[in-house]
């Protein structure tokens, strides 16, 4: 395992500037010149990202701006002690000592573990002190070598059991148990850990903590939990199985929180856990996301809810429609109107009277189609999940399968589940008797969520939804010629965007939800824009693949190896092959990538190119009648074209380099 930090890593009594964007950049590009990432502007740009969430400054001097970057090769620490200091957000004033920590989009645990061991030194004051005095970049290294050694983790920031009573007319202490835990798990996870868990030691009071963190986590033990009288959690991010401190008084702040106010913190735990009226985390609540979901804009929590239930469903969907596909291939396209009677007639043993290969296709064909029946239930049920975990879910599948009854489909999918999720959210909150939260989870809010969500679907809104989702049916069916080609283009614009974010994940749930209402002899609308959505989610991949082989020379070792993998992952429509570039070079890739699969999902509306699989690329060809042919050179001039723009880009349009300018001042 490579260090992560050396001597040309450390910069003492250095001017980087006057801002913490400055120090950054001057961090991030003395990364890069030492081989350590592969784009000093990325690296800077995601950790400047990381830096607009929250600020890393913490108590004492520090700051410890961090981030995973697709740019960083390796684990990295660069160090600079500031002359003049920089605020970088503490509530007592400025840094002069400043952290960078660079970790690769997939760093190992074992580099994360050191990351993390780091971070918990910096609350030390021994340890700070001696980074102020050291002399040399050498002695800068050894101090860091020796707490991110394999020495064992301190005492404090390990879970630890509720102290036995020392007598038995002695006080009760209290005991708390805390989560941390910040969106990249690197540093905030652990410092806001030991921050707390040395209050805690300092002020008499039994104290376990989980770190929810990139190193790993181990939970909390659940007597340790039973014990406990009040739960801190320190997060900005979802807890992990909220569910096990049900009922526990809670004191619920951002991670840093947790640094900088670690005994105001236990102190308001300490007098939550005496107050009968104090919040307290509800059985079966649904867990935090950011800071808390009570706290969370409609319209972010209704983004959250979609991308979940969008991500749930596709399985389903995926899985379900190659198999469909391979009915086809195996039972041939008349396989639809005798599926079902080879299937209630005939076993394997006892073939219908065509062939073996017939029955085979009815049992694929009937699997996928079952599978595919989970589209509207599975996306609803998971948009509840998404509001009120587990309780949620029941309640959504139930708005969901009514939805398909009343023939609303997809949006009455959404509109049901969203009414599910927000109803059992509700129903959640109650303040309800000791005895009846246990109840709460697995029979009252479910129920009462079931009868809200789905009476209101059949009342008054799946009508409605229904005649909606008629109509767009209608006019889909209806579409032909420059229409059908710019729907075609906008939704190759929406699949290459953001590469499998929502935008694109928008435009591949609309593709699928309408396969159910598909058929290829009266409604074939569908199955193009099934088709012009996968092949326009091919083409970045693609595009890239091919630029990485006509001209390695414009892109770095890593992305000709990533390159070589995206030739596979673009053919089997995995849209995702075209990040570690996009992410890396941003405003020449995706602008480029949009292109191409703009004009691919276009010429796929022109041909009238069909596809009857939602997934599978040119794996599933034969799933595209006689049209694979079109298919596959429309892809391909989608990928010419994006992988054209690339090379010209990349060529043409220089980035300038971060701080290439002028070079970090250093303090005689």
């Amino acid at each position: 395992m490579s260090e992560l930090i050396t001597e040309e890593l450390v910069l003492l009594d250095a001017d980087l500037g006057s801002s913490t964007t400055e120090v950054i950049d001057q961090l991030a590009l003395l990364v890069a010149n030492q081989g350590r990432a592969t784009d000093a502007a990325s690296l800077a740009a995601d950790g400047k990202a990381r830096e607009a969430k929250t600020a890393t400054g913490v108590p004492g001097g520090i700051a410890i701006p961090h981030c995973r970057s697709a740019a960083v090769t390796e684990p990295t620490l660069a160090m600079a002690r500031l002359n003049p200091k920089v605020n970088f957000g503490a509530k007592d004033g400025e840094a002069d000592l400043v952290f960078f920590i660079a970790a690769p989009d997939g760093a190992d645990q074992a580099h994360l573990k050191l990351l993390s061991k780091l971070a918990r030194a910096l609350v030390k004051k021994s340890f700070t002190a001696s980074l102020r005095e050291a002399t040399s970049p050498a002695e800068i290294v050894e101090l860091v070598r020796a707490v991110t050694s394999d020495a064992p983790a301190p005492a404090a920031a390990a879970p630890a059991a509720p102290a036995a009573a020392v007598a038995s007319d002695a006080p009760k202490k209290k005991s708390i148990v805390a989560v941390t835990a910040c969106p990249t798990g690197i540093a905030h996870t652990y410092m806001a850990a030991d921050s707390l868990a040395q209050t805690a030691e300092e002020m008499g009071v039994d104290f376990a903590v989980e770190t929810q963190g990139s190193s790993g986590s181990t939970p909390l033990d659940p007597a340790v939990i039973a014990a406990a009288d009040a739960v801190i959690f320190a997060v900005d991010v979802d807890v992990r199985d909220r569910s096990r401190f049900a009922g526990k008084p809670v004191i619920q702040v951002p991670v840093k929180r947790g640094i900088d106010e670690p005994e105001k913190l236990i102190n308001d735990a300490i007098a939550a856990s005496e107050d009968p009226s104090a919040r307290r985390v509800p059985a079966g609540a649904a867990t935090s996301t950011e800071e808390n979901k009570d706290n969370e804009s409609f319209g972010a929590g209704l983004k959250r809810a979609l991308l979940t239930g969008v991500s749930y469903m596709i399985p389903f969907v995926a899985g379900g429609g190659l198999l469909i596909a391979l009915g086809f291939l195996f039972g041939g396209y008349d396989i639809t109107g005798v599926a079902d009677k080879y299937l209630t007639e005939n076993t394997l043993f006892n073939l219908p009277d065509a062939d073996f290969m017939s029955y085979i296709g009815a049992v694929a064909f009937k699997i996928g189609s079952l599978s595919m029946g989970f589209l509207v239930p599975a996306l609803a049920g998971y948009i509840a999940y998404a509001y009120a975990d587990r309780p949620g879910i029941a309640p959504g599948f139930t708005a969901g399968a009514v939805a398909g009854f009343m023939g609303a489909g997809f949006i009455g999918g959404i509109v049901g589940g969203l009414i599910a999720g927000l109803a059992c959210r509700w129903i959640g909150s109650w303040n309800v008797p000791r005895w009846m939260r246990g109840l709460m989870p697995v029979v009252i809010t479910p129920l009462l969520g079931s009868i809200i969500a789905s009476g209101l679907m059949f009342l008054f809104l799946g009508g409605p939804i229904a005649k909606l989702t008629e109509a767009l049916n209608s006019w889909l069916s209806g579409m032909s010629g420059t229409a059908a080609a710019v729907l075609g283009l906008i939704l190759g614009l929406m699949m290459a965007i953001d590469l499998g974010g929502p935008v694109n994940k928008v435009a591949y749930s609309f593709a699928v939800a309408g396969l159910g209402t598909a058929s290829l002899a009266d409604n074939p609308a569908p199955m193009m824009i099934m088709a012009a959505v996968m092949a326009a989610g091919m083409v970045p991949p693609l595009a890239l693949a091919l630029a990485t082989t006509v001209q390695p020379k414009l892109f770095s070792e890593g992305e000709r190896e990533n390159g070589k993998a995206a030739w596979l992952l673009g053919a089997a429509f995995i849209s995702e092959g075209a990040i570690p570039f996009a992410a890396t070079d941003p405003l020449r890739v995706i602008p480029a990538s949009m292109v191409g699969a703009g004009v691919t999902g276009s010429l796929i509306m022109s041909f009238n190119v069909i596809s009857q699989a939602p997934h599978g690329g040119i794996f599933v060809f034969f799933a595209m009648n006689n049209t694979w042919p079109l298919f596959l050179l429309a892809t391909l001039i989608g990928a010419v074209i994006s992988a054209v723009l690339v090379i010209v880009l990349k060529k043409y349009v220089r980035k300038a380099p971060v701080g290439a300018a002028e070079p970090a001042k250093v303090a005689a």
